[in-house]
């Protein structure tokens, strides 16, 4: 199994980046299907960006196209989240997600595809 710890959070004024990264031990981290998730209070966890196994393919939630970038490094067992533009709606706690899948490459949207998850860190963008 991996376990996966995120960090990087924090307060930063609107318009402002931030880079959250998430660093994954056990398991074969290049096995995994990567996704970073955002929950605000009251509010569903929801997909941000998610890269499959292979470098070049990741995919963003429409709302973060062109503000986030998403990238992995396989010899260093991290996924780090660029958010650029942030806006008082980016506001929630942002989790990292692995998904241990060998028969599909798909990025899911899905919480529930997504087998493991860090603890979250939080991420306040005042405006």
């Amino acid at each position: 199994q991996v376990q996966l710890v995120e960090s990087g959070g924090g307060l930063v004024q609107a318009g402002g980046s931030l880079r959250l990264s998430c660093a994954a031990s056990g398991g074969t981290f290049g096995n995994y299907i990567l996704g970073w998730f955002r929950q605000a209070p009251g509010n569903e966890r929801e997909f941000v960006a998610g890269i499959g196994r292979s470098i070049g393919s990741t995919y963003y939630a429409d709302s973060e196209k062109g503000r986030f970038m998403i990238f992995r490094d396989n010899a260093r067992n991290t996924v780090n989240l660029h958010m650029g533009s942030l806006k008082p709606g980016d506001t929630a706690v942002y989790y990292c997600a692995a998904r241990l899948s060998p028969f599909t490459s798909r990025i899911s949207v899905d919480p529930s595809d997504y087998n493991f998850w860090g603890q979250g860190t939080q991420v306040t963008v005042s405006s």
